[in-house]
């Protein structure tokens, strides 16, 4: 490989749960203003996952497609990123190793910085790939975004998965070197082990966000990247949606720039699609986004995208990619529309029935109830152990 080869996403696809929640239903049961959650935040729906799916069902059930198109052979990495990890010492990612019958001669690892640790990920990738050009490396960014009920945050709550293969020649995004960090020591949201819900400084959160975006593209020029104006599409970590509307308008200002409203629109709108109806899935959050823009645009090819990649805590960065031609014949937009699609509505009772639900601590035999119609679940656990089996 020259240094002119390219590295990048070769492939992408994304997995959400069996149910869905649609906001209608939750402001029915809280008495607010329906608008105040498709005009305030700009979320409509959001995912919950059944008793039988968890971060592992979901990142198998994304990254299968990957697998049965190209194949395993070239596949000597797995990186899992994740806010809300099954176990303090085993990845998860050994589990969809295992439910995917990938080669034994591969690494295995999982990745913690909120909802920033799948762009950790994929430059990692990057990076191994870069290495050693004959490989690929499978990234899985997934999470269930919990809260506790009738607070602030419930209404943002989601889950999703997406999995992309990164190699040398992508098919979908060659991904630029420049890169632009941002790392500062910030309590705005985070979750003790001892918690099951996380804790928010919503206020603290929206700014500690605009504060590391401006911090991201200060290091990025400084880093020799694109001029602000040349990126064609904008791909944020999303919260909530009308998030990535304030991150834009900071950012535009930031670079010096007067933004219009249609121009902003034009800019995220195709974006939203998906985590409008899917809520916020953390660590995946963002490529649900690319997802999203690859899958509702026009021809997008040699046009460059950038990415904000923003992790509370907080750790944030600032990168661009740019179209690889033919990209389109590799998409999965009907599939992706029907992971959305096929999803069964409940109600809040119900919704409030799988919030509740804990794990029994006592190392028992305790099976799940099946629920999933997906291609794998968490059958349950044994010994201390969890289980999981193809549907």
């Amino acid at each position: 490989m020259t240094a002119n080869t390219p590295i990048g996403i070769h492939d992408l696809s994304f997995a959400t749960t069996e149910f869905v929640l649609p906001h209608t239903e939750l402001a029915a049961h809280t008495g607010v203003d329906i608008g105040k959650y498709h005009i305030g935040i700009g979320q409509r729906a959001m995912s919950i996952a059944a008793a039988d799916e968890d971060i592992v069902t979901m990142s198998a059930t994304a990254a299968a497609p990957l697998v049965e198109r190209w194949g395993t052979e070239r596949i000597r990495t797995v990186v899992l990123s994740t806010e809300t990890s099954i176990d303090q010492s085993k990845a998860a990612g050994v589990y969809v190793h295992s439910l995917l019958n990938l080669p034994t001669s591969t690494r295995v690892v999982e990745l913690k910085q909120a909802c920033y640790s799948g762009t950790a990920a994929l430059q990692f990738a990057l990076g191994l790939v870069h290495r050693d050009p004959s490989q690929q490396v499978l990234v899985i960014a997934s999470d269930v975004s919990r809260y506790e009920p009738d607070s602030p945050g419930e209404a943002t709550q989601g889950a999703a998965a997406v999995a992309m293969l990164v190699g040398a020649n992508p098919a979908l995004i060659r991904i630029e070197p420049p890169s632009g960090l941002y790392t500062a020591d910030v309590m705005d949201f985070w979750r003790p082990n001892y918690r099951s819900t996380a804790l928010v400084a919503g206020q603290e959160s929206i700014d500690s966000y605009l504060q590391a975006m401006a911090g991201v593209w200060k290091d990025y020029t400084e880093q020799g990247g694109r001029p602000l104006h040349e990126f064609g599409a904008f791909c944020y970590h999303q919260p909530f949606t009308k998030m990535a509307f304030k991150a834009h308008r900071h950012l535009f200002s930031t670079a010096g720039y007067d933004l219009g409203e249609n121009d902003m629109s034009a800019m995220l709108r195709l974006t939203t699609a998906y985590n409008e109806v899917v809520g916020n899935s953390y660590a995946a959050s963002m490529y649900v986004a690319l997802a999203s823009l690859l899958d509702h645009a026009d021809d997008l090819s040699e046009q460059s995208i950038a990415f904000a990649s923003y992790g509370s805590g907080c750790v944030a960065e600032f990168f661009g990619g740019t179209v690889v031609p033919g990209y389109l014949e590799h998409l999965r937009t009907e599939t992706h529309r029907s992971v959305v699609e096929r999803r069964q509505s409940i109600d809040y009772a119900t919704y409030r029935t799988l919030h509740q639900r804990s794990l029994p601590e006592d190392g028992g035999h305790h099976m799940t109830p099946r629920q999933t119609t997906g291609p794998f679940r968490f059958a349950g656990l044994s010994g201390h152990k969890r289980l999981y089996e193809r549907s």
